[in-house]
C-alpha cells in the first residue's frame, strides 16, 4: 500500500491495470474524419527542407547585399551623404522583397526565412521604413 500512488483507488473490485492507450491516428485536430490525412509540404506551398537549393540561389541574396553595403559606405562618407546612402539601403530591401515575391522558393536562396508572405511584408516595411528616414534627413 505504500508504494502505490494517491489516485490509485482502492482494491476492491479491480481485476488488474487498465488497457494501455494507443495513439494511433493522433494527432488530430478535432472534427477532421478518422481517415483524412494532413496535407504535405508541397500541397501546402511550402518549400521541401531536404531540397536541393539551386547552383545559384544565393546570387539574390548577394546582390541585396551589395546594395546594403553600398548604401551603407556611402553613408559612411560623412553627413552629406546620409540621405543618399540610406535611400540606398531602403532600395536594397524593397529590391529584396520584389525578388522574394517573384523568384520561387528553390531560387530565392536565403532571402527565404519563412512562407512567402511574410517575408515580402517584412521586406516591404523595413524598405519602406528606411526611404522615409531617408527622406526625413537632410
Amino acid at each position: 500500500m505504500a508504494n502505490r500512488p494517491a489516485d490509485a483507488g482502492s482494491d476492491r473490485g479491480l481485476a488488474g491495470a487498465p488497457p494501455p492507450v494507443h495513439h494511433q491516428g493522433f494527432p488530430r485536430h478535432p472534427g477532421t474524419p478518422p481517415g483524412h490525412r494532413a496535407r504535405t509540404r508541397a500541397a501546402a506551398g511550402e518549400p521541401d527542407p531536404n531540397a536541393t537549393p539551386a547552383p545559384l540561389a544565393w546570387l539574390p541574396c548577394l546582390i541585396v547585399l551589395a546594395g546594403v553595403a553600398a548604401g551603407l559606405f556611402v553613408t559612411w562618407q560623412g553627413s552629406r551623404y546620409a540621405g543618399l546612402g540610406t535611400s540606398l539601403v531602403g532600395g536594397a530591401l524593397l529590391a529584396a522583397a520584389v525578388a522574394r515575391l517573384l523568384l520561387p522558393p528553390r531560387y530565392a536562396g536565403l532571402l527565404t526565412s519563412r512562407r512567402k508572405a511574410p517575408d515580402v511584408l517584412a521586406f516591404t516595411v523595413l524598405g519602406a521604413g528606411v526611404l522615409a528616414i531617408a527622406l526625413v534627413l537632410p
